[in-house]
């Protein structure tokens, strides 16, 4: 890589810190969604550093700038990571197929009014499920995006962004393992990548269930009520190294490059939105990338995981300007590419 483009890079990220999140990401839940009922924080939140990145290219680090050793929260970037933990239930044969509906596995009600009992695994994942109904104190229409007062649409024909089905997948998810996600998580993904010991991955206070007899808490998808994962840039790093890779680890196997290839598929009716993963198709989201690119997003893509296998490059960045800032960062960092 070039190192003078690839300084250029660095530098623009370190100077375009947002503007959008305060030091308390609390402070932005709090006011980001104001006026709409059930937006009680019930998660732990954290404040946060500065900018911070890293770029990695042929699984080698090439560049690294302000704290990467810094666990902050990663808001929707935690949901790509439930999007793994789906794909060892599914190479486990704990889903037969994603096709199936969810209360052929969790039996306790979730899914039982005529309205929801269609909803299938692939639903869930794409968020195309239009599942009706209140889970840990928060319903359904507490992040109906598209209109609170909307009718909702048959499952798999309507498509929105709503974290209270994000957390029905994790839910969902735990009755399948029977073991809280994140000793799964770890013992599979971030132990064998060796992550650090730091990372956590959180609940809420009122995400407290039983299975099988044992009390378990049921994680969240993202900080929308506080929160999802508090990690650092290094851990992530490693985590989109594992997704360029499609599953592999050095030698070994640790997720199916089947399942990278199902959770990078386009939506039907979402075509930048695959399996919990953003896809760049028509190079809508990113234009200075490849339009076979992916990303996990979160907080305005205030935190990014950039997968480039087109030029063999992962980026983390950590509280870059959202949007247009990003791409101008990933724009350096590619044309830095010889």
């Amino acid at each position: 890589m070039d190192p003078l483009l690839l300084r250029a890079a660095v530098e623009y990220a370190l100077a375009h810190e947002t503007t959008e999140i305060p030091s308390d990401p609390g402070e932005y839940l709090r006011t980001r969604f104001a006026g709409i009922p059930h937006q009680e924080i019930v998660g732990p939140t954290k404040e946060r550093g500065g900018v911070n990145g890293i770029v990695l290219k042929g699984g080698y680090i090439v560049a690294e700038f302000g704290d990467t050793d810094r666990e902050d929260m990663t808001f929707s970037v935690t949901k790509s990571y439930l999007s793994t933990v789906a794909g060892l239930a599914w190479d486990d044969g704990l889903i037969a197929d994603l096709d199936d509906r969810i209360g052929e596995y969790v039996t306790d009600g979730t899914f039982s009014t005529e309205h929801d009992a269609p909803i299938t695994w692939h639903h869930l994942l794409q968020q195309t499920s239009e599942w009706e109904g209140t889970l840990w104190g928060k319903p359904d229409l507490a992040d109906r995006r598209e209109g609170i007062d909307r009718e909702l649409h048959a499952p798999g024909t309507f498509w929105e962004y709503n974290d209270v089905r994000v957390n029905l997948m994790a839910y969902s998810l735990l009755h399948v393992f029977r073991r809280p996600l994140p000793e799964v998580l770890k013992e599979r993904i971030m132990d064998p990548i060796g992550a650090s010991d730091e990372w956590r991955w959180h609940g809420y206070e009122t995400s407290w269930t039983e299975i099988g007899g044992e009390r378990m808490q049921s994680v969240s998808g993202g900080g929308h009520w506080g929160g999802g994962f508090i990690i650092d840039t290094r851990d992530h790093a490693r985590f989109g190294l594992l997704a360029l890779r499609a599953g592999q680890w050095g030698g070994e196997r640790l997720v199916s490059a089947e399942w990278f290839d199902r959770a990078t598929t386009p939506a039907a009716i979402k075509k930048d939105y695959g399996y919990m993963w953003w896809l760049n198709t028509d190079r809508e989201l990113f234009p200075a990338a490849p339009a076979t690119a992916f990303f996990a997003l979160g907080a305005g893509s205030t935190s990014v995981i950039f997968v480039d296998r087109e030029h063999d490059v992962v980026t983390v960045t950590r509280w870059v300007d959202g949007g247009e800032h990003v791409d101008e960062f990933i724009r350096l960092v590619l044309e830095a590419v010889k």
